[in-house]
């Protein structure tokens, strides 16, 4: 549906407004929805339309209370495609039209020159479309209660898949062959020496215990499938599972939309902020009129308002990315900054580089959340921030602040980020006890398995592996081996071995 006469004239002159500033965005498409439709666009994940599953009448009911009650407001929704397809609330002041707009060009831009978008799914209007399709005739063929309960299956697994894996190249399940008879050809790498020392050096039994212990694990690993740990758990059940056709399918359809909206997760602080920065200074710099200034301000205080409890990545993005066009512009960067400790020469630091502006775009073209954050959060900038970390007292039983120090924050931070704060889960074993059972590992990178949530999900595996399923992981350095068997949940002690 076109767009009326007068916001068409404002769309073109926002366009003009950002590539202007250097944007470079794919065509953008606008339509105008009422508040009814933009919440079901938002429970369809951003999509006109997805495939029939009641979770997406549960998010529309949950958008369309919040919004009732005055508790959100859903301005704009953008979908990373090309060309890009973005939505505008009809009951929205002309002054906020104009800030939706900045901000979906903004995120446009990222969504076209980000790395992590590089490799999605460009048609994915038309995929999802497909997908309810496929699901569509399936429920004709199959009927809707079987399914929908395959595809709560999926649904309950679909964040075990490998979010690096666009990115990079892992281990094959098998890298090499196998040596059937290890014992007569293991070779044990031995100290140089001359030999008079070798003995001494080399102590024979010390040399049969290490060609012994290579032996026992080549023949772990002979026994072992896969032979190199899976970090992407849907992609090694539909290539292995013993799944009919229209399991695999469902299997399919979910991890693929799984895939595409990862880099989304993946860079929520740094898309946000880069959307906000521009929306700011094109509104304030070009398309703001003097009667439309406390409407923008009040809006922006709504999106930029920080919560106690929890980060806002709108805020965090925005502040962080003018920091890093300031420190580059005025030179705050390198040996002779890092090295400088005047406090009064810092606070008046300034070489008059110039290179805040190139320094920022090669920011949002390379970088995720977790790298941005890593290299660029400061302490100075945590302290005009005033971030903090926090947690519960049970001396108090309040809620109270337990560390100002930037280590601390910074580690917090960045272990919530990390595989998006939920444990990593890897596929150790298919063939556990050669027995053809499934054997997952969780890996300790500061996220803590939950056991209840465990057991629910190795419920589900069952029900796509067809065998009992386990996950080892560790609580409190004790190694622990949660298992289902197609009856009952197990929790027994075992020995914990990092990959």
């Amino acid at each position: 549906m076109s767009l009326p006469s007068e916001l068409r004239e404002l769309q073109l002159r926002i366009e003009d407004n950002a590539r202007g500033f250097g944007l470079d965005f794919f065509e953008t498409h606008f339509e105008v929805v009422d508040y009814a439709r933009i919440n079901e666009i938002a429970a369809f994940g951003g999509f006109p339309t997805r495939y029939p599953h009641w979770r997406w009448g549960m998010e529309y009911e949950q958008l369309s209370r919040s919004a009732e009650y005055g508790l959100s407001k859903i301005y704009e929704m953008v979908i990373n495609t090309d060309p890009a397809y973005a939505y505008l609330l009809e009951g929205n002041l002309m002054s906020d039209q104009k800030l939706v707009m900045a901000h979906v060009y903004g995120h446009v831009d990222f969504f076209k020159n980000n790395y992590y978008f590089s490799v999605t799914n460009r048609r994915m209007v038309d995929t999802m479309a497909n997908h309810a399709t496929r699901v569509r005739n399936l429920i004709d063929r199959l009927g809707l209660e079987r399914v929908e309960a395959f595809l709560d299956t999926c649904l309950s697994l679909d964040n075990l898949v490998d979010y690096q894996a666009p990115y990079i190249q892992r281990p094959s399940v098998r890298s090499e062959p196998v040596d059937e008879y290890p014992d007569r050809t293991v070779q044990v790498h031995k100290l140089p020496a001359r030999s008079y020392m070798d003995e001494f050096i080399n102590p024979p039994e010390l040399i049969e215990q290490q060609r012994q212990q290579k032996v026992r694990e080549m023949e772990e690993r002979r026994n072992r499938f896969p032979e190199n740990p899976q970090f992407d758990v849907l992609a090694f059940l539909a290539e292995y599972a013993p799944l009919q056709s229209w399991e695999l399918e469902l299997l399919q359809i979910v991890r693929a939309e799984a895939q595409y909206f990862a880099p989304q997760g993946m860079t929520k602080i740094m898309n946000e902020g880069w959307a906000t920065y521009w929306h700011s200074r094109i509104m304030t710099e070009k398309a703001l009129e003097a009667s439309e200034i406390i409407d923008y301000a009040d809006a922006c205080s709504k999106v930029l308002a920080t919560n106690p409890r929890q980060l806002n990545p709108y805020k965090l993005g925005v502040e962080l990315f003018r920091d890093i066009r300031e420190r580059w512009d005025r030179g705050m960067f390198g040996p002779d900054w890092e090295d400088c400790d005047s406090m009064a020469a810092r606070e008046t630091w300034d070489r008059q580089v110039g290179e805040g502006m190139s320094k920022i775009f090669q920011v949002r073209r390379l970088y995720n959340d977790i790298t941005f954050l890593d290299e660029f959060l400061t302490p100075d900038f945590v302290e005009r921030q005033n971030l903090y970390t926090f947690g519960y007292n049970p001396k108090s039983r309040r809620w109270e602040v337990s560390s100002k120090e930037f280590a601390e924050i910074k580690a917090r931070i960045l272990e919530g980020l990390t595989n998006f704060g939920q444990p990593s889960i890897a596929v150790r074993d298919a063939n556990f006890r050669n027995r053809g059972e499934l054997l997952l590992h969780h890996r300790l990178l500061g996220q803590p398995l939950r056991l209840d949530y465990a057991q629910d999900v190795l419920r589900n595996l069952y029900k796509v592996w067809k065998r009992p399923a386990f996950i080892e992981t560790s609580v409190e350095g004790q190694g622990r081996l949660i298992g289902f068997d197609g009856n009952r949940n197990s929790d027994e002690a075992w020995e914990y071995r990092p990959l």
